[in-house]
């Protein structure tokens, strides 16, 4: 099937996911557990996993499926796949328990080691993004209002940069990254996948993260910054990697709403 065709089926499944994490919100019972790397999940995140993996599934038995609930799948194994989907099922945990809202349900395409499709769901928000290698990124409204993104371009002559964070980010680790003659604006927010999508729709400059991430946390904004006409690269400036390593861990990295800005110099690296 056609990236395009198969597209609204993923937007609905992505957002029946997010629906069933909402309802466990508005509830407030749900079930939380620190995994083996010390990071919290909770029944939510289960719950979403299982739905998003059964209909992915009956969507495209032949396309299997990467969560970060069911990561445990040998290198020498994924390696020999050519397509397959990445989905993070509640991206922002801890913002999930902490009760803040900002959280997403994720779900990226990867092909031959790069996104080609992401989707990208706010179940508080009732926002959803997407974006289809060649076709653009875009937003859809709570009330079904459709309308293509952009990321924001800059004077080379700048003087000041809105930097998306982590609300839980070291700040002075932060700061320690950027050129200090430059002015910035950081704005702390939750989800990651929700941070890079301000700058896909030209709402902040860049996100900047430090700290480990998963290859599920960047895969399906990947494809919406770029179908938008950013990047996402490592804080090296070097591209980000897809099932091409043991790790599914992501290096630190800086998503980027216009590449066009001297990075190299506003990065200390």
């Amino acid at each position: 099937m056609a990236l395009p065709e198969l597209l609204p089926d993923v937007i609905e499944i992505t957002r029946s996911a997010g629906q069933v994490i909402l309802d466990i919100y508005q509830d407030g019972d749900f079930e939380e557990i620190t995994k083996s790397d010390q990071t919290p999940v909770t029944s939510a995140d289960l719950a979403a996993h299982k739905l998003i993996t059964e209909k992915l599934t009956a969507l495209t038995p032949e396309i299997p499926v990467l969560s970060e609930e069911d990561c445990g799948v040998p290198f020498s194994d994924r390696q020999q796949w050519q397509r397959y989907w990445l989905i993070d099922p509640l991206d922002g945990t801890q913002e999930f328990i902490a009760g803040s809202g900002d959280f997403a349900t994720i779900i990226a395409l990867v092909e031959n080691n790069h996104p080609v499709m992401g989707v990208v769901y706010a179940p508080v928000s009732g926002v959803t993004y997407y974006a289809c290698q060649d076709k653009g990124a875009w937003k859809i409204t709570p009330d079904g209002d459709m309308h293509r993104i952009s990321t924001m371009k800059r004077d080379e002559a700048i003087t000041s940069l809105s930097i998306a964070i982590s609300r839980r980010q070291d700040i002075h680790a932060v700061t320690e990254k950027l050129a200090p003659e430059i002015n910035y604006d950081l704005i702390p927010l939750g989800s990651a996948a929700l941070k890079a999508c301000l700058v896909a729709e030209g709402a902040v400059d860049c996100y900047l993260r430090l700290g480990p991430t998963g290859e599920w946390d960047t895969a399906a904004t990947q494809c919406i910054v770029e179908q938008a006409g950013g990047r996402i690269l490592s804080t090296e400036l070097d591209p980000l990697s897809y099932n091409e390593r043991d790790s599914l861990q992501n290096p630190n990295f800086i998503v980027l709403g216009d590449e066009s800005l001297a990075w190299s110099s506003i990065l200390r690296r």
